[in-house]
Order: C-alpha cells, then structure tokens, then sequence
C-alpha cells in the first residue's frame, strides 16, 4: 500500500497484482509507483527504472475489462495521430488480454525534468498561475489539431446518442426519453475543434515553473465544438483550485464568458458521468 494522489488529497492506492506482474513484463526492474487511480478503477503507475540501468520513466495505465473508462487502445490512436501536432506523451506500447487494457507511455519531459500534474499540492498553491496555465494549454491544444483530418469524433450529438443507446445507457425507456429531452437540442455550435474530451486540471501537465507542458489521457479526444472542453475546464479549475478563477482561465484562453454553451456542456458531462457510474453498479 503506498500513497498517491486520488482527487485533491493523497490517498492509499493499492496497486492489484495483475499490474504489478505487466509492469514486470514491460520494464523488468523498474520500481512501480501508484499515480493514479480514478473512480471507475483505472490505474496508473510510474515505472522507475533501476539506477544500475538509468532512463527516462515511462507511465503504465491498466484498466480492467468491462470498466467504464476510455478504452487505453483507443487512447493509444489518439496519442498516435495527436503527437504530430501537439504535447501529448508518447505511445510506447499498447494491448489487451483477459485481466484488461493498457497502455504505455513515455514521461514529458521538460528541460530536462519531467513535467507533473496540475493537481499536485504545489500548482494548487499558486493557483492563479496554474489557471493562467491551463487556459493557456487548452487554446493551444485547440489551435495545433486539424479538424479537417482528425480521425476521431465528440460532437454533443453521438454523445447523446451514447447515453441513449451504447453500453452506458440507462435501463429504462423512460431514463432514457428523459436524457434525450434534457440534451438533444444541443446549443449552435460555436467553433469546431479537435476537443481533448476530458481536459481536467488533473490532465494538463506543467513545466517546473508551472507553464503549460503537456495534455495527458486523450482517450475521449474529438472533433467537438471547442465549448465542451472550456465548460469542462473552468469548473474543474474552480473545484480543485477555489472560486474565482474561472475568468482567469477564459482570458488565458482567449474567449468571452458563454453561460448557455457552458451551462448545456457542463450538464452533458454530468449526465455521462452519472451514466458510468450506473454501469459500474449494474456490472458489479
């Protein structure tokens, strides 16, 4: 049992057997440290390799089958075809067997460090630098990605879809008459871009003096209308950092406040959230 970080404060992660035993496979003698663990129970780890046998970490991400997280092969296309055009880690391996999906990658390095997660206790204490940074991030993620040969989708309505029709989607007609309802009229779209999908204080990465360095689990990554991800990340920054600071990362980025498109994209990503953890009771 080791600490690690899970949300704000550090938690206990208990790394399962099957992880340690894969990260044996892919870096024999790296030491295994537990980074992450989200609330469906998917995993990530940093793999230190052994000092007789220096190089650069690499980061392992494990998820069990049937859990209601983004799928670490399809991640791995995204780093794939997003790394020609913007700061994402690099997709070193990949695979599936009967204990779940995962998938390799490199550390960022910056300077030669290794870039960290905006959630460390450090960024949150300079939180309206790391605002600033993460509003930054996410405009030039938005600007780098071509839409017009990006392979991969996230418009509000297959997303709706999703929730109505795929795996997440409620059991009954009348949950899902209701979803429909609630979000098939989804606002104009305001700008298309290639959306990160999941662009949380914990996903952007910042150099040692906390700029911007680099996006992380690019699983949900899209074409979308750019409002998805800034709904998403104005309250991520205000929940993990504190009130206030929501326009400061809309002038980092470079837009003016948009309560419908925000309001319309923050209670999308509710319901999906919602519609996972309902996958989960019912699979458990």
């Amino acid at each position: 049992m080791s600490s690690a970080l899970v949300g704000i404060s550090p938690t206990p992660v208990e790394v399962p057997p099957v992880v340690h035993a894969l990260a044996g496979r892919l870096r024999s003698g790296a030491t295994v440290v537990p980074v992450w663990r989200n609330e469906y129970g998917g995993i990530t780890v940093r793999l230190e390799e052994p000092e007789e046998a220096p190089g650069a970490s690499s980061y392992l991400k494990w998820v069990a089958p049937g859990a209601a997280c983004p799928d670490p092969l399809a991640e791995a296309d995204r780093l794939v075809w997003a790394d020609s055009f913007t700061a994402v880690p690099r997709a070193l391996e990949a695979g599936r067997d009967t204990y779940g999906s995962w998938l390799l990658t490199a550390a960022v390095e910056v300077d030669g460090a290794v870039a960290t997660s905006a959630i460390e206790p450090r960024w949150q204490g300079l939180a309206a630098r790391s605002a600033i940074a993460i509003g930054v991030g996410l405009r030039r993620f938005h600007d780098a990605l071509p839409t017009d040969t990006c392979p991969f989708v996230r418009t509000a309505q297959l997303r709706v879809a999703a929730l109505t029709t795929g795996p997440t989607a409620p059991p009954t007609a009348a949950e899902r008459a209701t979803i429909a309802a609630a979000l098939g009229n989804p606002p104009p779209v305001d700008r298309l871009v290639v959306c990160h999908g999941d662009p949380t204080v914990p996903n952007t990465l910042l150099d040692g003096v906390g700029r911007f360095a680099a996006h992380v689990d690019v699983g949900d990554l899209g074409v979308a209308d750019r409002w998805s991800d800034i709904a998403v990340t104005t309250r991520s920054v205000t929940r993990r950092y504190g009130a206030g600071l929501e326009p400061l990362v809309l002038a980092a980025y470079g837009v003016a406040p948009d309560p419908e498109r925000t309001t319309y994209y923050r209670a999308l990503w509710d319901v999906e959230e919602a519609a996972r953890a309902g996958q989960r009771r019912r699979a458990s």
